[in-house]
């Protein structure tokens, strides 16, 4: 069993920056995927960022290419999404998500096993 707890969302201007944490805890292999997910109002969810525990397999959706960066520190488990440039189409609720399968396979589908409580960003004009 996987714990996933988020952390470091709030309210930024529209421009400014934030760093989301999500803390991890149990199990998870260097072969599992890691990534955030977000999801607005009225909006379906969505896969951000992706990345395996061993820190491959990069990916980002495209609107946030170039302004976030997807990062973890593997001896705390800690999973990092750095936001820059935020825009308030950004605003969201920001969910941390693990899954055994590789990301290859799993972001396909985003049926990720284990979701953290989220943490919300609001990005004002």
């Amino acid at each position: 069993q996987v714990q996933l707890v988020e952390s470091g969302g709030g309210s930024v201007q529209a421009g400014g920056s934030l760093r989301l944490s999500c803390a991890a805890r149990g199990y998870i292999a260097i072969s599992y995927c890691m990534a955030w997910f977000r999801q607005g109002p009225g909006n379906e969810r969505e896969g951000v960022a992706f990345m395996n525990r061993a820190g491959g397999d990069i990916s980002y959706t495209d609107s946030v290419k170039g302004r976030f960066t997807i990062s973890r520190d593997i001896n705390t488990n800690t999973l990092y999404l750095e936001m820059a440039a935020l825009k308030p189409e950004d605003s969201a609720m920001y969910y941390c998500a693990v899954d055994p399968r590789p990301c290859s396979s799993v972001r396909r589908d985003g049926a990720f096993s284990y979701w953290g409580q989220g943490t919300q960003v609001t990005v004002s004009s």
